[in-house]
């Protein structure tokens, strides 16, 4: 044991000298404190007695809190550092004090982590639950989606062919009002020889031959040029009344075949 002792001196020795260092720093930091409290004492008193704003409020916080400084140091200087004996036995309570402290320290750490962790653990849980239902929501906005955009697409087709079948219907309308005024422009301007004309004819079997009038010439020529786009001609019977075939062949409402001058067909106006 003794010479556990002589072996211990050296560092106890050692210690003290650090006890002594750590004491002459806290008391030159308090000296610092107490010059920057005498300063502060010498700023309030050229101030006087005149209302404190708030950086002289401030002064006197800092006035009240050098004063604690002064008189808690004032009680350190008064003590004696008590030098604890390093000997084993003081080592040893030593190191299993702070060893306990430390694992207590650890196991409150542990704690603190076991419960953050059970709460983002059910945070998760929430979080992943959330998400499954708004996925499911998505899936079930975008079913809803996929069949109204059919019903539009089926709507829009629906309408535009309804769109086009009145029109159609229109176009027909108007055709058969342009046919029927056509008509009658041309039985009131055009009309067919009488009869006086045709006993003028020399050739009896001409006389007896059933005309056609302009307006039919006309509808033949336009029936043949829609309904046989690629042979449009027709052949000049003799229900043709000449003098209108001319002129319906003069104003170019009408054209022969470059082969053969017995075949007529109308002008592709709408070409």
């Amino acid at each position: 044991m003794s010479m556990n002792q002589q072996d211990l001196n050296p560092d106890s020795t050692t210690d003290v000298d650090d006890v002594t260092d750590v004491e002459k720093e806290l008391i030159k930091e308090c000296e610092d404190i107490w010059r920057d409290m005498e300063e502060c004492q010498n700023k309030l008193s050229l101030v006087g007695t005149e209302t404190l704003t708030d950086s002289n409020a401030q002064l006197s916080l800092l006035i009240m809190q050098a004063k604690h400084l002064t008189a808690e140091l004032s009680q350190w200087q008064k003590e004696t550092p008590k030098i604890i004996p390093l000997n084993e036995d003081v080592l040893v309570t030593l190191g299993t004090e702070e060893f306990q402290k430390l694992r207590y320290d650890l196991e409150m750490v542990v704690s603190t982590i076991q419960s953050k962790n059970e709460k983002l653990k059910e945070d998760l849980e929430r979080e992943q639950q959330w998400l499954d239902e708004q996925e499911q929501i998505m899936k079930s906005l975008n079913g809803v989606h996929s069949e109204l955009k059919k019903q539009i697409l089926q709507f829009s087709e629906s309408r535009i062919f309804n769109e086009l079948k009145t029109k159609m219907l229109n176009i027909k309308e108007y055709k058969a009002k342009l046919l029927l005024t056509l008509g009658e422009f041309l039985e009131e301007h055009f009309p067919l020889p009488d009869a006086k004309n045709k006993r003028k004819k020399k050739n009896t079997q001409e006389a007896t031959i059933q005309l056609i009038t302009l307006h039919e010439m006309l509808e033949i020529l336009i029936n043949k040029l829609f309904d046989v786009p690629h042979d449009p001609y027709v052949k000049i019977s003799d229900s043709f009344w000449p003098p209108y075939v001319e002129l319906l062949l003069r104003n170019g409402i009408a054209l022969r075949h470059p082969e053969d001058p017995t075949r007529i067909r109308l002008e592709a106006f709408h070409q």
